[in-house]
């Protein structure tokens, strides 16, 4: 029997072209159209959140008038995330796109060059500050990465404060009203529910990290100077901004001398990285190793099912490392 592919008829390349031309013209068209909608065929508002923290502040305040996309999938590091050829396209089909500018290089990119109409940068609704650069010049490369705006070394973890955290909850929800104008009394409502939460947690931190034997903790990763600014506490992060980088013989005798002169009793680790640079500084001080999980995504090894439970799971974990009273 004859192979059939014999028998199929040859396409020329000027063909060939035509029809891709064509067909890369109607995704074009079918794109723009869908970015001057923003909404899918249920009606909804299409939002792309680029991680976890905007996510939940989308779906939070959306409620069921959105649907929302998420960049960065569940375990995976936000700070290497590629932005795939699909996705970028899914990002052009949304009413919304939510990213927060010096945290993912490759989704800054694409929202530079992106035509949807709402793009929000969460850092835009905030300050930023340098932090991170305790840990002996490891901060430097990353931030030369990550630098927001025209200034560098600045920290992107601004939603690990429930205060700053609140702030973006606000502009999202502006944002939100601004794009789908017939549902912003819901928008509104459900962006005040979500602050009156965020107030609580705030108020639960400070009164919960009131009164501790130190103030110093351990991180391996320097996520958490804004929460330590707000609650009077002093990270000292192993590998600075970057969760991937590895500590200095000389960071390493600089936290020992820390963990016996603050009486530091943890060295915390978060869950999206190895512990196991946690565990040789813990080791060579005798201290433990818990968990303090910056919520750059939800697993299941998550302490929680969303950002307000997590929160609540990183405010007992401290309270216990730093001998709260």
């Amino acid at each position: 029997m004859k192979s059939s592919s014999r028998r199929r008829p040859r396409i020329s390349l000027r063909a060939a072209a035509g029809s891709l031309a064509a067909l890369l013209g109607a995704g074009v068209l079918a794109a723009c159209s869908s970015t001057a909608s923003g909404t899918g065929e249920d009606g909804k508002l299409r939002i792309t959140s680029a991680f976890y923290p905007l996510t939940y502040l989308a779906e939070e305040i959306g409620g069921s008038h959105v649907d929302v996309d998420t960049l960065t999938k569940p375990g995976q590091e936000p700070h290497d995330l590629e932005i795939s050829a699909r996705q970028t396209v899914a990002i052009e089909d949304s009413g919304v796109l939510l990213y927060l500018k010096g945290l993912q290089p490759s989704v800054d990119d694409v929202a530079a060059q992106s035509a949807v109409r709402h793009k929000l940068d969460a850092a835009s609704l905030t300050t930023l500050e340098q932090h991170g650069t305790e840990a002996g010049g490891h901060a430097e490369e990353h931030d030369e990465a990550h630098a927001h705006g025209d200034g560098a070394g600045e920290d992107p973890h601004v939603w690990l404060d429930p205060v700053r955290y609140a702030q973006l909850a606000r502009g999202v929800g502006k944002e939100l009203e601004q794009a789908d104008p017939d549902h912003a009394d819901t928008y509104a409502k459900n962006t005040k529910a979500l602050v009156g939460r965020l107030d609580r947690l705030d108020a639960d931190y400070r009164e919960g990290l009131e009164h501790t034997r130190t103030k110093v903790f351990l991180t391996t990763h320097a996520a958490f100077g804004y929460l330590a600014e707000r609650y009077g506490l002093t990270e000292e992060a192993i590998a600075g901004l970057n969760p991937e980088s590895e500590p200095s013989l000389a960071r390493m005798k600089d936290l020992r001398e820390i963990a016996k002169a603050d009486h530091v009793t943890t060295v915390f680790y978060e869950t999206l990285v190895s512990d196991r640079t946690a565990k040789t500084v813990a080791g060579d001080s005798g201290l433990r190793t818990d968990v303090l999980d910056p919520l750059e995504g939800i697993t299941d090894k998550s302490r929680g099912d969303d950002y307000i439970e997590v929160m609540r799971a990183n405010l007992t974990a401290l309270q216990k490392a730093l001998g709260a009273s």
